[in-house]
């Protein structure tokens, strides 16, 4: 029974100051002290009002830069994709074109040719096809009416050419210009230069005269190029003269070459 007491004495002390506090309001008796208050709590307030405007466009700003970044991420994602697909389209046509092409240089009828991929290029060309794909040692390589090199290596997935320019090769080989033809064995050097050497002096061969296999090794088809005529070097005192050889092409930029098979 103490406990209820003081609080009803509460209740109505609060209920008693609420109806003075009523009544003065309802006589204007509190309007300077609410201006009062309005002048005070005005500023405060629109304080507060401008600093949740500014941290909710800096959140604002915060969620849209990331929601961006995550976009700009995913399209340069997507790019990277298109690009790398458009690669692969155009690499794909380019080797269709080539593929159509070989058959107006060597008939397929006449040829059965394998078609690969170079892959690597030291001191020998590597390819992806090998013994799984029927690829034997000795066996020639072109590219149209070019040759490459001949299989010196082989493994179930790839094997390795011996290009024209390989210090170890040899090749039987003619010359045929304007001027006339002549008969020589074409020799690797080091680098990318050919040599054509043991040329009879009195055979006729000239600057951008072109040379094609003999083909008496039996690997080897004759009268496929191997490269032009650069420079013609000829001695007094020696039995033969030589010529300096260029290929037509660049073996690196090629997307396919041709295995000639048995």
């Amino acid at each position: 029974m103490s406990r209820v007491i003081p609080n009803l004495q509460l209740f109505l002390s609060l209920l008693f100051l609420s109806l003075i506090i009523l009544l003065l309001d309802n006589f204007h008796f509190l309007d300077f002290a609410k201006r009062a208050s309005f002048y005070i709590t005005n500023p405060i307030s629109f304080g507060i009002y401008k600093n949740y405007q500014n941290l909710s466009r800096q959140l604002y700003f915060i969620y849209a830069a990331r929601l961006s970044a995550q976009e700009n991420r995913a399209l340069k994602e997507q790019i990277g994709e298109l690009f790398a697909e458009n690669a692969k389209l155009r690499q794909h046509l380019a080797e269709l074109e080539v593929q159509v092409s070989q058959k107006d240089f060597l008939d397929p009828k006449t040829y059965n040719l394998i078609a690969a991929r170079p892959i690597g290029l030291l001191r020998y060309l590597k390819i992806d096809k090998g013994e799984d794909d029927g690829v034997k040692v000795g066996e020639a390589v072109v590219f149209k009416d070019n040759f490459i090199g001949r299989i010196v290596a082989t493994s179930p997935k790839s094997a390795n050419i011996q290009v024209l320019a390989d210090p170890q090769s040899k090749v039987a080989a003619f010359s045929q210009g304007t001027s006339g033809r002549a008969k020589g064995v074409l020799l690797g050097q080091f680098g990318t230069e050919l040599l054509m050497d043991k040329i009879l002096h009195e055979e006729k061969i000239s600057k951008g005269d072109l040379v094609y296999s003999e083909g008496t090794e039996g690997f080897l088809p004759r009268g496929l190029i191997l490269g032009e005529v650069t420079e013609v070097r000829q001695l007094a005192d020696e039995l033969f003269k030589q010529a300096k050889i260029e290929q037509v092409f660049d073996i690196r930029d090629l997307e396919l070459v041709f295995v000639i098979k048995e």
